[in-house]
């Protein structure tokens, strides 16, 4: 079949026609086949399969005809200190790339360390093999089989929580799974096959534990870690923070612990003056419920309805394999918080993708009171005014959070544009072989990256995975409206291998929206922001990397 056909077929299975008068962005966690429709390529599916080579095809004049035919797509060790501890200063290039490398490298020798562990375990050694011939008419001895399976157990001690890890990406939900033709299961099949060859590793709750958040399963507080935790806290002792010191040791990540009080100051939300925390955190609360006391009651008049309903729509879609977020007392908080902020917003109103990013800010003060895992947490348990409390919080920082992002949400989005562009140019200098392969199978950088800008990848990582590059985001001047592209492109190269295998648009689409990253953890993360920031340096100050 001819590209023109490939395309045809892809698009016809996996997109559905939406008004063109609402900004789409898909409320699942990993929604399935859902790439953007550029207009070029909705024209060239239209046609024929044809032998001949297709002529180029028109591209769409402006961003709203783009939007107006989309479909819903929008539906390590102590290194990374020395390298993070930098990241205030005016540093040598060659000095910071080489810190940078030494993280990378020491990841990688991890990884191997780790796979000859797994080989050895997999492997019996030719004294077991001889014995194991020798008694093979034997029966096995009970006891030993209890002690095997005990080591089993230890070693594989996350694995007794087991998440779905191609199904949650390939279909919206269970209801909404159509009855594939032959064709399609074969596509579900090789993304399910590109998870299954990933290196064998623990299964980690998809939201673990702060302190669990490392792949390889060590202890929950190492001496290291509560080091770590011992500098916060000295910090955060003072009668005034030291807010650069505070970012400084933030960058290489937050402690569980301290995490609640750290993002409230990095945010800008709390003051560094100790004595007015809490006087600031009365009035502040106090504001938000009359923000309710006074909007909220509007939510069903004639000019405000169609926003409450959209993100009445969006809420139960956000992380809708995670129970915490499908209580009904969740999801009325959050409600409340996207109307109020798109009240309080005209410019941009309210913009699917925006309901993802109140999330973290949730579960990590939800941390604030409750030390256990969350996933399953029943929020009724809190007193009513803990629980209005995290409501105020959440909406504050993630209303900061926005302040620097705005032009991301407003009409036709022209800071989500500008953003693809530059990553557009960006991986065309460090990268020029996945850029061209991209182009020789015409997949264009919107149709993807769109959702990474949008939704600051929180599509793409598990919600653990988030909360720690946030950390970092927080901590890393203009984190979120800056770094983030240096983050996305990194990210886009990680995959550099997987993406040169894939030979047809419809492979390299499957791939890009649905890359395996359910079993990542602090490690990956961090390897990831040390490549970011290498980059940073490496190209902030060239003046032809990207076009502003």
């Amino acid at each position: 079949m001819s590209g023109d056909g490939n395309k045809k077929q892809f698009w016809k299975r996996n997109t559905a026609k939406v008004p063109g008068n609402i900004q789409h962005v898909y409320g699942a966690q990993h929604p399935p086949f859902d790439p953007l429709l550029h207009a070029n390529l909705m024209k060239a599916g239209n046609k024929a399969p044809s032998t001949t080579t297709p002529g180029k095809p028109k591209k769409a004049t402006t961003f709203q005809e783009f939007e107006s035919i989309t479909s819903d797509a929008w539906d390590v060790g102590d290194d990374d200190d020395e390298l993070l501890a930098m990241a205030a200063k005016n540093l040598n290039i060659e000095v910071v790339m080489e810190t940078a490398n030494k993280v990378i490298e020491n990841h990688s020798k991890l990884q191997e360390r780790r796979q000859q562990q797994m080989d050895k375990m997999s492997e019996p050694d030719e004294k077991d093999r001889q014995e194991a011939h020798e008694e093979e008419e034997e029966e096995p001895d009970e006891e030993d089989e209890r002690e095997e399976g005990a080591d089993m157990t230890t070693d594989l001690s996350f694995s007794s929580e087991t998440f779905p890890i191609s199904d949650n990406r390939m279909v919206k939900s269970h209801s909404e799974a159509p009855v594939g033709s032959h064709k399609e299961v074969g596509v579900e099949q090789a993304v399910l096959h590109r998870q299954q060859s990933l290196p064998h590793r623990p299964t980690i709750p998809l939201v673990a534990r702060m302190a669990d958040q490392n792949t390889s399963g060590t202890p929950a507080m190492t001496q290291r870690e509560a080091s770590r935790l011992d500098k916060f806290r000295q910090v955060l002792a003072g009668p005034n923070t030291d807010l650069e010191e505070l970012r400084k040791l933030s960058w290489s990540g937050i402690p569980r612990q301290v995490r609640p009080i750290t993002w409230k100051l990095l945010s800008g939300y709390l003051p560094a003056n100790a004595e007015r925390r809490a006087s600031t955190l009365q009035r502040k609360r106090q504001e938000y419920f009359g923000f309710i006391e006074q909007y909220y009651d509007s939510r069903n008049d004639e000019h405000h309805q169609d926003t409450y309903r959209q993100i009445h729509i969006d809420i139960p879609r956000t992380n809708p394999l995670i129970p915490l977020f499908q209580q009904a007392s969740v999801q009325e908080i959050f409600e409340r918080i996207l109307f109020i902020w798109a009240i309080r917003h005209p410019a941009s109103g309210y913009v699917q993708g925006i309901n993802d990013l109140v999330t973290p800010f949730f579960v990590v003060y939800v941390f604030e009171y409750f030390e256990e895992e969350v996933e399953n947490f029943n929020v009724s348990s809190l007193q009513e005014e803990v629980l209005r409390n995290i409501e105020a919080d959440s909406f504050w920082c993630m209303s900061k959070l926005l302040d620097g992002i705005q032009d991301n949400y407003t009409f036709a989005q022209p800071g989500i544009q500008r953003k693809v562009k530059a990553l557009e140019e960006l991986v065309s200098r460090i990268d020029e072989t996945v850029h061209r392969h991209m182009q020789q199978y015409e997949v264009e950088y919107l149709q993807f990256a769109f959702r990474w800008m949008n939704n600051l990848l929180m599509r793409e990582l598990p919600l653990r995975c988030t909360i720690r590059l946030w950390d970092t985001y927080q901590a890393e001047p203009e984190g979120f409206s800056h770094f983030h592209l240096y983050v996305c492109a990194a990210f886009l190269v990680r995959w550099r291998k997987e993406i040169l295998e894939e030979k047809d648009f419809q492979g390299l689409m499957i791939l890009l929206q649905n890359l395996p990253t359910m079993h990542w953890g602090n490690e990956e993360v961090s390897v990831l922001l040390a490549e970011a920031y290498r980059l940073k340096f490496a190209f902030a100050d060239a003046p032809n990397h990207y076009k502003r």
